[in-house]
């Protein structure tokens, strides 16, 4: 079991390999939030490129380090372009970041979703009605009817996911991050809490997409559980730090990418987070 002082060293070494290497870390996601996306990965250090065509997905999967996939405003080609992607990551062993926002919202992409159980992202990143939807999709622990999320809001509390991220999180043999007030981050032995972030967060767009697009990018220097903590921890740090100066939505998501741009790999480390006791 790790210790916080591990977890520490271990984000430590993530994000100082992610400055050093700037690796490339794709992305397929929605148009509402693709330019936040990118900048949001630039800022980490990660070198950003978004497609939606499926052999442009292909390629892709193939070029970059690791892949994030958010099934946000779908155009009808993601039909084709998310699973091949999804498949071809799978095969090859990389690591991918599954964001399955507003699950529970048509049938192509409840489709899309429950095929994806087969190709086990290694880190799922959500809010707590997702996450509870998508293990019932998967029929896993925690989970119940997709049909109970309201569109890309959460109805449940972070705490209400916790048997559902557990039990995805076994299942791909990866991590997932449940984001709230509090985060939740497992990888289905160990759970830690993460805190700080900013009430504005909620009303700017984008903001956990961004987050699964930074998880991908920490993921090619990190295992799942410490790229997720570490995206998660980078973002309650920055959202702390822009709040400050911030007059409100617009300027804050200015300063926001800067504070993300900003943060050393010890102030990550450092930002307070808490192992929960016990064993899973």
């Amino acid at each position: 079991m790790l210790n916080k002082e591990d977890i520490q060293s271990q984000i430590i070494q993530a994000v100082e390999t992610v400055k050093q290497t700037n690796p490339v870390a794709g992305s397929i996601t929605n148009s509402v939030t693709i330019n936040f996306v990118a900048n949001a990965q630039l800022a980490v250090g990660g070198s950003a490129a978004m497609v939606y065509l499926p052999d442009e997905g292909e390629f892709l999967a193939k070029v970059s380090g690791a892949v994030y996939i958010n099934v946000g405003t779908l155009l009808p080609v993601y039909e084709q372009t998310l699973p091949h992607a999804a498949r071809v990551l799978h095969e090859m062993g990389k690591p991918w970041v599954l964001d399955p926002v507003a699950i529970g919202i048509g049938s192509l992409r409840t489709q899309l979703l429950r095929q994806f159980k087969e190709y086990k992202p290694a880190v799922i990143r959500g809010n707590a009605s997702e996450i509870i939807a998508l293990a019932g999709l998967w029929g896993l622990d925690g989970g119940s009817d997709v049909s109970k999320v309201r569109g890309v809001d959460s109805t449940d509390p972070v705490t209400a996911a916790k048997t559902a991220a557990v039990a995805l999180a076994r299942w791909t043999g990866g991590a997932v991050a449940v984001s709230g007030k509090t985060d939740l981050i497992t990888d289905g032995a160990i759970i830690v809490l993460s805190y700080g972030g900013s009430d504005f967060m909620e009303i700017i767009t984008g903001s956990g997409c961004s987050l699964g697009g930074v998880a991908a990018v920490y993921a090619t220097a990190a295992s799942p559980f410490v790229a997720a903590l570490t995206a998660t921890a980078v973002y309650n740090l920055a959202g702390l730090r822009a709040e400050k100066g911030a007059d409100g939505p617009g300027s804050f998501q200015i300063q926001f990418l800067d504070e993300l741009y900003k943060a050393t790999a010890v102030d990550i480390a450092n930002n307070p987070f808490d192992i929960e006791e016990g064993r899973l």
